[in-house]
């Protein structure tokens, strides 16, 4: 859908930096500047660390922020739901849908975070665009931006204990600024469904015995079962 065009500029922000970043930090950097002053001011502190770094850097920065004992993960059904079944319920349900709009979702899992703002875009189905923000997107950007804020507290008591300031990095500065990309993100979140609700039931998210909902759906388990393990979810 056109009017969510912005989340396939965005995405990009998540995915392993390449040789192209800098136009992609420019492109998010247009983008936001055009749709909300607030998400625009949290990406500025992004945008002015990484334009400064290397290729390298951003590399390693990305890894160890993402890759190597993760600050926060970028699939969403593990951020929202942990080892709970529902993880799989989900994954399979988002897997499907990311089939139907026909977005290629790579060598990364359906629910990664990249690959659910393309989906966005790439889908016509407003029901399902409206319930993820609400449901899972928006809250799962909320949990991973708690974890930025927790990492830079154990950071620096890591850095305290060892007494070796060596190691003192920019996160004791002004944090990892990759809390700052996902900050902005949550602007553009909040503004663009500020007016999305759904009624809360017992079982949110998903509810197995019904059928109407995205969330919903009537799955065969052992197809659930077969999706987790093909995708050696940990």
């Amino acid at each position: 859908m056109d009017q969510y065009y912005h989340y396939n500029i965005l995405a990009d922000l998540f995915r392993y930096p390449g040789s192209n970043f800098i136009e992609i930090l420019n492109n998010c950097k247009e983008v936001l500047e055009n749709i909300s002053s607030e998400a625009s001011q949290e990406f500025k502190v992004y945008y002015t660390y990484m334009i400064e770094c290397t290729e390298d850097q951003r590399e390693e920065l990305y890894t160890k922020t993402f890759d190597v004992q993760p600050i926060c993960y970028l699939d969403l059904g593990y951020v929202i739901f942990g080892e709970d079944y529902k993880r799989g319920a989900f994954l399979l349900n988002m897997q499907q849908e990311q089939q139907k709009a026909g977005n290629d979702c790579g060598t990364d899992l359906p629910d990664n975070i990249c690959n659910v703002l393309t989906f966005f875009y790439k889908t016509n189905n407003q029901q399902i665009v409206n319930e993820l923000a609400v449901k899972i997107l928006i809250p799962a950007v909320e949990k991973m931006i708690a974890e930025f804020a927790q990492a830079r507290v154990e950071l620096k008591v890591n850095v305290l204990k060892k007494l070796h300031s060596a190691i003192i990095q920019e996160e004791l500065n002004q944090g990892n600024v990759y809390q700052n990309a996902f900050k902005a993100l949550l602007q553009v979140l909040k503004k663009d469904f500020k007016d999305v609700s759904f009624e809360q039931e017992h079982d949110t998210i998903i509810n197995l015995q019904h059928h109407k909902s995205f969330f919903g759906k009537q799955s065969v388990n052992i197809e659930i079962n077969n999706l987790v393990s093909n995708y050696q979810l940990d």
